[in-house]
């Protein structure tokens, strides 16, 4: 075991160092007036939206409801990153109000509708429009809206979004993010970091749209929901869907019909004869028009399937549409120097998803955060299968949850995740709203082809009732596999045997499920002029690019690839980019420097 030399690139007693803000190429570029404004929701496009992006103003009351800042800041940025201009931290006993005008020139009076999008907003939102609460949300991670029409008037309305974030100081989910920042846990933010959109839609509309592609059979099941049942015409021309391959022919059509459940859900089942397989190196997917009475939105789906299926050794693999791959994945923990978890612009969440492709890894684990729908598409057009980790809540207990298990691997072989209060899992309310946004985050992506696995728990943070929750998700999606506990306190759950070493020489331990190793490496390269902090973080130290690259090439030579043979069905290397102190990524903070 390594430990000396990861004990000396953790610094447990670091010495004090300043933060300095790096910003990306994209961030120099941002245009204020311009700002992500490309559709939010690729998976269902309506012909126009409003995007309302741009400069809001905000004030910050103190728990005595006095003001203590005002002034501007560009959504959907939050206070805390630097380009949002704001340059503050909310605090958990502050509230903040943001607030923007909206001008509508004319009401329709065709009973059309006014619906606002949020992205996401961090943590509690409560959304007014002319002083008429239109929706309260609780969950930093999850889109929501609102018909927002019956509080609008002609002319000038005022649109206010009440904010309120306890981050790390509650059970709630909050990811990586920490009020007190250091080594693995990053600067918290808050408020809006996704867009805020709204669009005018018919007095009935798709609300949801699910596409399941059913490999086998080469049909796509279609499932919407309505916001009201169509009346006035017959279920025959009520739901029409129109199949298109990439070059825009048309292959399918399908009529949705209602279901005995609900005047507002319909469903068909579209042919997709002479099926074109999705893979990384051929991401092919389809293009999926829906009339619904005067609604119109366009999706798009894949035809691929994900299993666990043995080899001609008996030993279980992973399989994409039946055919064994090795999963070479990266941990992408979605966090920008400039923008926090707001990416500053479409083009940089493409370049490090291209960026990885070229480097060779097919795989990525989205790290304990909910991306921006965009990022999930790029994923499906490009080629780049995701793992993705639901957002941890709970508390951090770090020598139980980390150097007990990496000392001690039989400990986390005996100790039973019912014991709640050993996993910060004491409050019964945060086990609550985690199983309710677990159900939120499946609803929400399940449209994505590129995602192939649920990844519930991580390193024991926050886990509790395995058995109970890899059943949920067996029943919230029975298309995709489960790692239930990745890196350690496995319960025999899920398709994976899911191990994390970052300390000792790679192994597989046989097993009836899938073998993988969900992180590992983890070695710190410190780029001159592209840090942000002087501290360094990480598992192993380099002091050059090329002490690293001849390090990172050793370990894969000698250590993953070896073990393919042995039952190795992916590794997951730590990690994309340097992240404040932590200075293992691939990349710099910045993208600026790709260090292999």
């Amino acid at each position: 075991m390594n430990l000396l030399a990861a004990l000396a690139s953790v610094r447990i007693f670091p010495r004090k160092a300043s933060h300095q803000t790096l910003t990306t190429r994209w961030g120099k570029a941002l245009d204020p007036q311009h700002i992500l404004e490309e559709y939010p929701r690729p998976q269902m496009i309506r012909d126009q939206y409003i995007n309302l992006n741009g400069e809001w103003n905000y004030t910050v009351l103190s728990e005595k409801n006095t003001i203590t800042k005002e002034g501007t800041l560009l959504v959907p940025f939050s206070p805390e990153a630097p380009l949002s201009g704001a340059g503050f931290q909310l605090k958990p006993h502050e509230k903040m109000l943001c607030e923007r005008l909206l001008s509508v020139k004319c009401l329709p009076s065709d009973g059309s509708r006014c619906i606002l999008h949020f992205g996401a907003v961090d943590q509690y939102a409560k959304v007014l429009v002319n002083g008429k609460v239109v929706v309260s949300h609780i969950g930093g991670y999850l889109p929501f809206s609102a018909d927002i029409t019956d509080a609008l008037q002609v002319g000038c309305n005022t649109l206010t979004v009440h904010i309120e974030d306890r981050s790390d100081t509650s059970y709630h989910s909050v990811g990586k993010q920490k009020l007190k920042r250091g080594g693995m846990f990053y600067t918290a933010q808050s408020g809006i970091w996704q867009t805020v959109w709204m669009e005018w839609v018919p007095a009935v509309y798709v609300k949801e749209l699910e596409l399941t592609p059913l490999y086998e059979k080469e049909t796509v099941h279609v499932s919407l929901l309505l916001n009201h049942p169509i009346s006035g015409c017959s279920d025959a021309e009520a739901v029409v869907c129109h199949v298109r391959d990439m070059d825009g022919r048309l292959i399918s059509k399908g009529i949705c019909t209602n279901q005995s459940d609900s005047l507002c859900c319909y469903s068909c089942y579209c042919d997709v004869n002479n099926m074109h397989p999705w893979n990384p190196d051929d991401p092919y997917l389809y293009t999926i028009e829906i009339q619904a009475g005067e609604d119109k939105v366009t999706g798009y789906f894949a035809m691929r399937t994900f299993t666990i299926e043995p080899d001609k050794k008996g030993l279980p693999r992973f399989c994409l549409n039946h055919e064994p791959l090795f999963l070479n994945g990266v941990l992408d923990q979605g966090y920008w120097p400039d923008g926090l978890y707001t990416a500053p612009s479409d083009e940089a969440l493409i370049y490090d998803i291209q960026t990885m492709k070229n480097l060779g890894f097919n795989m990525i684990r989205k790290h304990i955060k909910v991306e921006t729908a965009r990022w999930y598409y790029h994923c499906d057009r490009l080629g780049m299968i995701v793992w993705q980790d639901m957002v941890n809540g709970g508390t951090y207990n770090a020598p139980f949850m980390t150097w007990l298990p990496a000392l001690f691997p039989k400990f986390k072989l005996h100790t039973s995740d019912r014991i709640h209060p050993l996993f910060g899992r004491k409050n019964v309310h945060g086990r609550e709203e985690f199983i309710r946004e677990c159900k939120e985050t499946v609803t929400a992506l399940k449209a994505f082809p590129c995602i192939s696995t649920w990844v519930i728990f991580n390193e024991g943070w926050g886990q509790f009732d395995s058995k109970k929750l890899t059943a949920l998700f067996r029943e919230l999606d029975d298309t995709r596999l489960i790692d239930s506990a990745s890196g350690w306190f496995d319960r025999r759950q899920g398709d994976f045997k899911s191990e994390h070493n970052y300390f000792a020489k790679q192994f597989v331990t046989p097993s009836d499920r899938a073998f993988i190793i969900s992180e590992y490496g983890g070695y710190t390269c410190q780029v001159k002029g592209h840090t942000c902090s002087g501290k360094t973080y990480g598992y192993k130290i380099c002091s050059s690019q090329e002490e690293f690259q001849a390090a990172y090439h050793k370990l894969m030579s000698e250590e993953i690839d070896p073990l393919k043979e042995q039952g190795l069905c992916g590794a997951v290397y730590a990690q994309l980019s340097d992240i404040e102190d932590e200075i293992n990524g691939l990349m710099t903070y910045d993208r600026e420097v790709c260090k292999l």
